[in-house]
């Protein structure tokens, strides 16, 4: 009936070392991604993972992904279309390239999508200057001079953040008054090095064949800024599960229970997507929620087999 015990969907910071953790406890199991590596595979430099003072997300993903498949899981680059519960129990999992996987359980480790500015420059410059994590890049703009874009709580503690580290911080506003809490307004207002506009909106991002060098805004001037940080939301990439009708919070994340389990029978989730990281997405949680999921559906799977 099942040709796998677990269906991984998602190469990247949780579903690999679940993964990893899933084939140390001899549970069969396939982990499915078209992007191997996930978002943290694209990033220019991480040092803020344990035991990785520099290092290039590609390079730390490439160890994951190796340790996965050295204990024994099976790594396929392909896209899944559908994930749907089969009637007698257990998920049908089928692929782009034509794959189909039957499995007693499924984990979503699909992650989060950035929301995008959408403006000329900001693909280019992506790790050459853009970037969507102060607590991941903040350092590389040390004595320097950065525009966060975004008038939330998120927004405006990123930018304290950013302005223990560089030499001026510039928070565009596309409003006259920032959303985030006060206290967090204040703070910010405090610091002689955190500057707000307010109705400023990006129009392109500008550089040259060193990186970033400024912001050309909607009002015709241009911002001089080495950094631009966009904290203007996230969007949890659940459209596969959607239809199932799994439990979530306001912000669309899955809201999992203190072993991963979703509401959704057999279901798992781990990572950006779920309740228990979205106060902190990191690389070390994802990491541990992938791993609890599979010590989660071992246990499942011990209660399974003794009746």
């Amino acid at each position: 009936m099942y040709d796998h015990d677990l269906v991984i969907i998602g190469m990247g910071s949780a579903g690999l070392p679940a993964g990893m953790y899933a084939s140390r406890y001899k549970i069969s199991n396939v982990v499915i991604g078209a992007l191997p590596g996930g978002a943290l595979g694209t990033s220019h430099c991480v040092e803020n993972y344990p035991g990785t003072t520099s290092e290039s997300g590609h390079s730390i993903m490439a160890r994951f992904a190796e340790h996965a498949k050295a204990s024994g899981s099976e790594l396929l680059t392909d896209e899944v279309i559908s994930l749907d519960q089969l009637p007698e129990g257990g998920f049908e999992t089928k692929t782009a390239g034509g794959k189909t996987f039957r499995s007693r359980f499924a984990l979503l480790a699909t992650g989060n999508a950035y929301k995008k500015l959408g403006v000329p420059g900001e693909a280019e410059y992506l790790g050459r200057g853009v970037s969507y994590c102060a607590t991941c890049d903040g350092m590389f703009f040390k004595g320097k001079t950065v525009a966060m874009v975004g008038g939330g709580d998120a927004a405006v503690t990123e930018a304290l953040y950013l302005a223990e580290i560089a030499a001026k911080v510039f928070i565009l506003i596309r409003g006259d008054m920032p959303r985030a809490e006060k206290i967090w307004v204040d703070k910010a207002l405090a610091r002689d090095n955190i500057e707000f506009l307010p109705n400023t909106e990006v129009a392109e991002v500008r550089g040259d064949v060193m990186g970033m060098t400024g912001l050309l805004l909607k009002s015709g001037e241009t911002l001089a800024a080495n950094g631009v940080f966009v904290a203007i939301g996230s969007l949890p990439n659940t459209k596969l599960v959607d239809h199932m009708g799994p439990a979530k919070d306001a912000t669309g994340c899955i809201v999992v229970d203190a072993r991963q389990a979703t509401s959704i029978p057999g279901l798992y989730a781990a990572g950006d997507i779920t309740t228990n990281s979205n106060k902190f997405k990191q690389t070390i949680m994802s990491a541990a929620e992938g791993c609890l999921s599979a010590n989660s559906i071992h246990e499942d799977l011990l209660r399974s087999d003794a009746h």
